[in-house]
């Protein structure tokens, strides 16, 4: 999970993830797309590659990346293993806010 947050970190790697939840591209789509140089943009397809965030495809002289999405999932389970902490701040904050809206229209 640290090794896929932090492969996220970096903006344009999250840029990268952003224009292929669209689809598939090639290197050269995705750099003109983000307008930075085809390097950059391999370095930045190297270490989301390793972090298994996307998938390579060699179709000819081309390399097409997609998404791999079980580290998404694992994200959202994660992220869901929270949900009652929110869950329960939230309650709270209401509970909090009638209290308030209560002392102002006693007040009245």
């Amino acid at each position: 999970m640290k090794t896929l947050l932090n492969s996220l970190a970096e903006p344009t790697r999250w840029n990268i993830v952003e224009l292929l939840k669209k689809g598939p591209l090639t290197v050269g789509e995705i750099a003109e797309e983000l307008g930075i140089r085809q390097p950059q943009v391999s370095k930045h397809l190297k270490v989301l590659s390793e972090a298994g965030i996307v998938a390579v495809h060699p179709i000819g002289n081309r390399r097409v990346y997609q998404l791999n999405p079980e580290p998404f999932q694992e994200l959202q389970e994660w992220t869901e293993s929270y949900r009652h902490l929110w869950e329960e701040q939230f309650d709270r904050l209401d509970d909090y806010l009638m209290n308030v809206q209560k002392g102002v229209e006693e007040e009245k």
